[in-house]
C-alpha cells in the first residue's frame, strides 16, 4: 500500500516547477537559550482549505554563530530545489 501512494506522489520538482511565483514562510525569535523547552511545526492555512507545515528550527550560539549558520541553513534549503 505505500509503495502505491509513493508512485502517487508527484516529484517535489515537479511540484515546485508548476508554482508561477513562491513563498517563503519562516519566522525568527531570540529567546534566552535556557528558557526553550520544546519546538514544534508552525501551521500554514492554504487558500485551499489545506493545511501545510512548517518545520521549525533552533540554533543556538552568540550572534555571529547564529548568523553563520543561518546563512548555511539558508544555503542549504535552496541546494533541495536545484530546478528554481
Amino acid at each position: 500500500m505505500r509503495a502505491e501512494r509513493e508512485r502517487c506522489k508527484p516529484a517535489i520538482g515537479a511540484t515546485i516547477e508548476a508554482m508561477a511565483d513562491l513563498t517563503l514562510v519562516y519566522g525568527m525569535r531570540l529567546l534566552p537559550a535556557d528558557e526553550v523547552a520544546e519546538v514544534g511545526e508552525a501551521p500554514v492555512m492554504l487558500k485551499n482549505g489545506n493545511q501545510a507545515r512548517v518545520t521549525m528550527h533552533v540554533l543556538e550560539g552568540s550572534r555571529e554563530q547564529i548568523e553563520a549558520q543561518l546563512r548555511m541553513s539558508l544555503d542549504a534549503f535552496f541546494d533541495f530545489y536545484p530546478e528554481i
